[in-house]
């Protein structure tokens, strides 16, 4: 039975998606403030966090922040800010999923699932699988990132996009179909957060942002790894 940890601070809505979620046989915590709800994300073990953006103590950014930094649990944010700019700075920090209020507790139960299964196929591929191109080396079974022997933090959609794009080099992908193939769902942001993504990816990786050697950006169509 998966573990979900609710953080959110109004109570009805807290109860209705402990209550669709445990219909479908899903166990749930449910913390109200923000300062609860980083202390259980930091120390419990869970397989996933439906987090909300306004929350007494921390912030729903900051504790996304901090939990992105030492866990790769899939992270799913809900919240009444609807503005782009929220929902391009919650997928930056690397939340998985951003969903606005009012929403559907059957579509918030099938986020849940579809992000649950995506994440036990990418961790569950059993042989030890590592691409290596120019100093660049990605472990896809450990999930793992190293540049020049330097290992690098990714989250979890970070990781992903990086690991597709380099097991199917020289192919153009556009930015909706590279949403489709990672988030593998309908969901807020489509190009922006595939373009957020890569920007992050790109610091990480490349010794020069302005003249990628690994992710090319093809104007005007998408962007495709080079070998």
């Amino acid at each position: 039975m998966a573990r979900i940890l609710i953080v959110e601070d109004d109570r009805s809505i807290a109860e209705l998606e402990r209550d669709y979620l445990e219909i479908n046989r899903y166990e749930t915590t449910i913390c109200e403030d923000g300062e609860k709800g980083l202390k259980e994300a930091l120390e419990g073990e869970y397989d996933l966090i439906i987090l909300d953006l306004m929350l007494p103590g921390v912030e729903g950014f900051e504790i996304c922040r901090q939990v992105r930094e030492k866990k790769d649990v899939p992270i799913i944010i809900v919240s009444a800010r609807r503005e782009d700019i929220d929902k391009i700075r919650g997928l930056g920090l690397g939340a998985d999923d951003y969903v606005t209020k009012p929403f559907s507790p059957g579509e918030m139960v099938a986020r849940v699932k579809a992000h649950l299964n995506r994440y036990e196929r990418l961790i569950g591929s059993g042989k030890n699988e590592l691409i290596e191109i120019r100093g660049l080396k990605i472990d896809r079974t450990a999930r793992k990132v190293w540049v020049d022997e330097e290992e690098k933090t990714l989250t979890a959609k970070e990781f992903d996009l990086l690991s597709f794009l380099a097991a199917n080099p020289n192919h153009v992908y556009s930015r909706d179909e590279l949403f489709r193939e990672i988030w593998g769902m309908e969901s807020v942001g489509d190009i922006a957060t595939v373009t957020v993504h890569i920007k992050k990816i790109r610091e990480k990786i490349e010794v020069d942002t302005a003249k990628p050697q690994y992710i090319e950006t093809i104007w005007g169509v998408g962007y495709r790894f080079k070998v």
